[in-house]
């Protein structure tokens, strides 16, 4: 079984900046892309960035700048460095992974259960 928890989230006035974190944990082989994604009240959920195991990173144009991913292998963690923030940054951003768990299969992709980001104006 795996899971992926993520922490960091909470309230911030615009300009302020905020760290999450997401763990994998479980019964993990090996762990390929893993990304975030965030969801803003009546709009669509929206790829914020990714970063795959060798350490390439892909960003969306609204962030560019501003947020930085990273990830720290030997931990299964990966983080999201969230700098100036402004109130179009408010949402529910979710942690993603693409994990195998054990060397017969192939990738499945995993979920974190979503945290609240409140950009105050």
């Amino acid at each position: 079984q795996v899971q992926l928890v993520e922490s960091g989230g909470g309230l911030v006035q615009a300009g302020g900046s905020l760290r999450l974190s997401c763990a994998a944990s479980g019964t993990i082989f090996s762990i390929n892309t893993m990304g975030w994604y965030r969801q803003a009240p009546g709009k669509q959920r929206e790829l914020v960035a990714d970063i795959r195991s060798v350490g390439t990173t892909k960003y969306a144009d609204s962030v560019k700048g501003r947020f930085t991913i990273s990830r720290n292998n030997a931990r299964n963690t990966m983080y999201l460095q969230m700098n100036s923030l402004k109130p179009e940054d408010t949402a529910v951003y979710y942690c993603a992974a693409e994990i195998r768990t054990d060397w017969l299969t192939t990738y499945s992709e995993y979920w974190g259960q979503g945290t609240q980001v409140t950009v105050s104006s």
